[in-house]
């Protein structure tokens, strides 16, 4: 399995669909939501 879908949190709405970005696990956010953005990897294109 090449990727996953994950729901995290970006505080500063900077990832946008299609980019390559890696994640923390943190404190539960919300019901689904226990990531948060770390940093953007790849754009899209």
């Amino acid at each position: 399995r090449r990727h996953k879908k994950f729901m995290a949190h970006d505080e500063n709405n900077e990832a946008r669909e299609g980019d390559i970005v890696q994640i923390r696990e943190s404190r539960p956010l919300s019901a689904r939501k226990r990531w948060t953005l770390h940093k953007i990897v790849e754009r899209s294109k």
